[in-house]
């Protein structure tokens, strides 16, 4: 395996694990066969160019080992599916590599996560003179398949999801360059926080901002596309979905004392959509407004505020509103309903993006 750029995931490499016995039986537990292969080997028997095998590992993310014999069958079976897709032309080789890469370093965030955090806080030696690894093995022993078969419960889910989301669309080019509302959210004065907090109680802050960020915008109907510790970045398929998240964020954080305070800056508008991320003008614009919008507020483009106003979620203006309720008073009607509020705020420079005229958002009604 002459991999020289490891990228994501590239502690993740096999033969790591040295010659300690019972971690030797660990790897053997988790990967579910023994080490037979060199990486030489292991191509020429999954039938793949020692190239291709190089370019499929370095995308999943192990690292070079030269030529150690560090492969399973596993290994073997990977390559030769691959490979597989790509002779059958179900994918091209470059799509093949594609589906590596993202593959890889999704699960290799987790699999991190899982040791670091999960098995960490079950594998305390509970007596003396017992190590962590021979605690650990019993418990990865009766994990393991409850959350392998989770794991592909998850996938199946959201790849349901994914997929439904792609024939709703309807028109071929959205597939790739799609318009979305596009919102980040950002800790205030986070820098100053790692300079006042012990790194353990800002690792409990930033876990418990990524918990709850990640909570609120799957169950209003949002999807997260990343956290970089003191921001997420989500995204939705409509203004309105993104307005309610925005200021579900905002009021949450703002009930709980141990948060710092908050500010979310959104756009809508054309989005490229890449291996689970989002990237573009709208994207750019949305993360500008995130660093300029004030303290416990939401901060919007002028397109988001024209998708709310064309759609019916909020008034061109609160005097329109004032005057529509009035005329439906006068008629014997009911006035119509805004569940949100704009505000233009001054039109300001914006470094790469020209002048934007903000808009602040706000709740008309109160949450539920």
């Amino acid at each position: 395996m002459t991999v020289d750029d490891t990228g994501s995931g590239a502690d993740a490499q096999p033969g790591d694990a040295g010659e300690d016995p019972l971690a030797l039986r660990l790897e053997q537990l988790i990967l579910g066969a023994e080490r037979r292969y060199t990486p030489f080997q292991a191509a020429r028997s999954a039938g793949v160019s020692m190239e291709l095998a190089s370019r499929f590992w370095r995308a999943m993310g192990f690292a070079d080992i030269g030529q150690a014999r560090a492969l399973t069958e596993a290994d073997v079976l990977a390559l030769r599916r691959l490979a597989g897709l790509v002779e059958a032309g179900l994918l091209s080789e470059a799509m093949a590599v594609q589906v590596a890469r993202s593959t890889g370093q999704t699960t290799a965030r987790l699999a991190e996560w899982q040791i670091d955090s999960f098995l960490e806080g079950l594998t305390e030696p509970p007596e003396p003179g017992m190590t962590r690894t021979e605690v650990t093995y019993p418990i990865v022993e009766l994990l393991l398949p409850e959350l392998e078969e989770f794991l592909v419960y998850v996938w199946r889910r959201q790849l349901a999801a994914s997929a439904g989301r792609v024939v709703q669309t309807g028109d071929d080019e959205e597939m790739v360059d799609r318009r979305l509302a596009v919102g980040f959210a950002d800790l205030v004065g986070f820098t100053r926080l790692t300079r006042r907090m012990e790194e353990e109680e800002l690792g409990e802050l930033v876990e418990a901002f990524e918990t709850t960020a990640a909570d609120l915008v799957a169950a209003r109907g949002g999807r997260l596309i990343k956290t970089l510790g003191d921001e997420v970045l989500y995204a939705a398929d409509d203004a309105g979905t993104a307005a309610e998240i925005g200021l579900r964020l905002i009021e949450t954080m703002a009930n709980d004392e141990t948060m710092p305070e908050l500010r979310v800056g959104m756009a809508f508008g054309t989005v490229t959509t890449r291996m689970g991320d989002v990237f573009g003008t709208t994207v750019n614009l949305a993360s500008r407004l995130t660093s300029i919008a004030p303290r416990d507020a939401v901060l919007v483009d002028s397109a988001f505020a024209e998708e709310l106003i064309r759609t019916g979620e909020a008034p061109t203006s609160e005097a329109e509103a004032a005057e529509e309720a009035a005329a439906a008073e006068k008629e014997g009607e009911e006035p119509p309903t805004y569940r949100f509020a704009l505000r233009p705020m001054w039109q300001r420079p914006v470094r790469g993006l020209g002048v934007v005229e903000p808009w602040l958002l706000s709740r008309r009604d109160d949450p539920e």
